[in-house]
């Protein structure tokens, strides 16, 4: 038996919430396809992000720890497939498009340049005089620009709600610029799911990223009114020690499971409340839906303050970001003062496109691994280096 699209965008409209975003019903991709015989438009979008070279390019790029710390911590690409994991949970349960929900989180960390929040920083302020640097805006870029694969058109030609889905991604480390994409309208609740998937992912997983690596004392994560719940939960001791592995295991594991269903429940309880029948309705809304319950959203303020004061400015990650930026600087300074140092495709693009010499430069870096600008910044400055 074989289901044709016509078939699965049926099962859509019979089993998705009223609000839930139908395939069949997208605002349709800025140049015109003919659609697939067996995938519905978003399945062929997730298609398209996961074959990208930047989403390959995501496996040896910095989470929190650069490469070479090890091989368990989280890259950029283990959290991708982790939030699209949760994003699918969260969808699947509340009734929304669960194809959508995974295209937007596979997507959402594509711009992101080596060295996770140093690298972005440090370029920034490299094009502070030549429109900034936002690892947002530069996924929109290689979605819409910078891939190119399709003789037909730039970029992945992915429908307008994915595309929504990035430019509406709202948290706290995002900046929103939803200009053509109807910044009155509140993002689908696929795309509003997606931000709290990515969320619930980074902060549990930089809790055992830092609790693995030794940076985080066990006793003083387990004094969090989040840690405290989730040993409760468990039927553990609150003094249990989070640093023997299998406990810790348990820990993550269970405080996962305590975001992803607050999630649920609270955003179920606040569409009922908000009497949203349609996606015309939620769309309507004077801001998001998808939420946490006030008392969890204050457990995890506390958790994110701590993993800054204690994981993010440890002497050891500090360490790491500075020889990042140090990498990026003199990176982009030598392409910049020597444009004949780059590839001969992107001297091309420095020369003849519109872009220009910074952007172009800005765009190279952007799209190196963590291993890339490490040997590239030894070919360019070590005399002993082969180039």
């Amino acid at each position: 038996m074989q289901f044709t699209r016509e078939e699965l965008e049926q099962r859509e409209e019979e089993f998705l919430a009223s609000y839930g975003m139908r395939s069949s019903q997208t605002r349709g991709r800025q140049y015109p396809e003919e659609e697939h015989p067996y995938r519905t438009a978003y399945q062929r979008d997730r298609d398209r992000i996961v074959h990208t070279t930047a989403f390959r390019r995501l496996e040896y790029k910095t989470q929190v720890f650069v490469y070479s710390e090890g091989d368990h911590y989280r890259n950029r690409l283990t959290h991708s497939i982790e939030v699209a994991q949760i994003g699918r949970t969260l969808a699947r349960t509340l009734g929304c498009n669960e194809d959508l929900t995974e295209a937007i989180c596979l997507a959402h960390d594509l711009g992101h340049p080596p060295f996770g929040h140093t690298g972005e920083t440090t370029l920034n302020d490299l094009m502070r005089d030549h429109g900034g640097y936002d690892h947002q805006k530069q996924t929109y870029r290689i979605i819409t620009q910078l891939e190119r694969r399709y003789l037909e058109f730039p970029g992945l030609n992915l429908t307008y709600e994915v595309r929504e889905g990035v430019v509406k991604h709202d948290t706290e480390y995002d900046v929103v610029d939803a200009r053509n994409y109807h910044p009155e309208e509140q993002g689908t609740l696929e795309c509003q799911l997606s931000n709290l998937a990515d969320e619930i992912a980074y902060n549990t997983s930089d809790l055992d990223d830092g609790l693995r690596s030794g940076i985080l004392d066990p006793r003083a994560v387990g004094k969090l009114a989040i840690s405290q719940r989730v040993l409760a939960s468990l039927g553990e001791p609150l003094d249990a020690d989070l640093g023997e592995t299998l406990m810790r295991y348990r820990f993550i594991r269970r405080l996962v499971g305590i975001e992803v269903s607050d999630v649920i429940a609270a955003t179920d309880r606040a569409l009922t409340e908000a009497g949203v029948q349609s996606l015309e309705e939620l769309r309507r809304l004077p801001g998001n839906v998808a939420s946490y319950s006030p008392e969890l959203m204050q457990e995890n303020l506390e958790l994110k303050r701590f993993l800054y004061d204690n994981f993010y400015r440890h002497y050891r990650v500090v360490r790491m970001a500075t020889k990042a930026d140090r990498v990026i600087r003199e990176l982009f300074s030598a392409y910049v003062s020597e444009p004949a140092q780059l590839p001969p495709d992107t001297q091309r693009r420095a020369s003849e496109g519109p872009d220009g010499l910074h952007r172009v430069v800005c765009d190279y870096i952007a799209g190196m691994t963590d291993r890339f600008a490490i040997q590239e910044h030894k070919r360019l400055y070590d005399p002993e280096e082969r180039v």
